[in-house]
């Protein structure tokens, strides 16, 4: 009996099911976001486990471009993964059969966001790739991740 009633109990608190979702790429904002309009809304997609450049910051251009390249005008399937603090779908993004966020790190145009990537994660694997071939963000000689180039210009 307390099996059971803790059963329901858990599923009381779970929250809201996540969705998986399909819909047509219409903005990349930048390496690492875009929208996906789904039901005649669009819906903003962060790829989750990954951060690539910031506006302003060395490579951006070229990790916009990249998703871009792959993503734009395309039909996308989301994975979701919950939201992030600024109220953004986190989600695996699968754009003509390629997994967008692996991508992005096979090409250098992302870092693993180790914060929120398990240990054991392919995409551990995929940066390393990148790092040794130095491709994409990891020519330059001293890259600065997002997040610490974040903290900086925030100051």
């Amino acid at each position: 009996m307390f099996r059971k009633l803790f059963f329901l109990l858990a599923l009381c608190w779970a929250g809201p099911a996540l969705a998986d979702f399909t819909g047509r790429v219409v903005a990349v904002h930048d390496g690492d976001s875009l929208s996906v309009r789904v039901d005649g809304k669009n819906l903003r997609v962060r790829l989750d486990g990954i951060d690539a450049p910031e506006p302003g910051q060395k490579f951006a251009k070229s990790a916009r471009s990249s998703l871009a390249k792959m993503c734009a005008g395309k039909d996308a399937k989301v994975v979701e993964r919950g939201k992030d603090d600024r109220g953004r779908i986190l989600g695996s993004v699968t754009c003509g059969g390629v997994d967008a966020n692996g991508e992005q790190v096979r090409r250098g145009m992302a870092w693993v966001y180790s914060t929120y990537r398990p240990f054991g994660s392919p995409l551990y694997e995929f940066e390393s790739h990148a790092r040794l071939r130095e491709m994409g963000l990891w020519r330059d000689k001293d890259p600065v991740p997002p997040w610490e180039w974040r903290k900086t210009a925030k100051k």
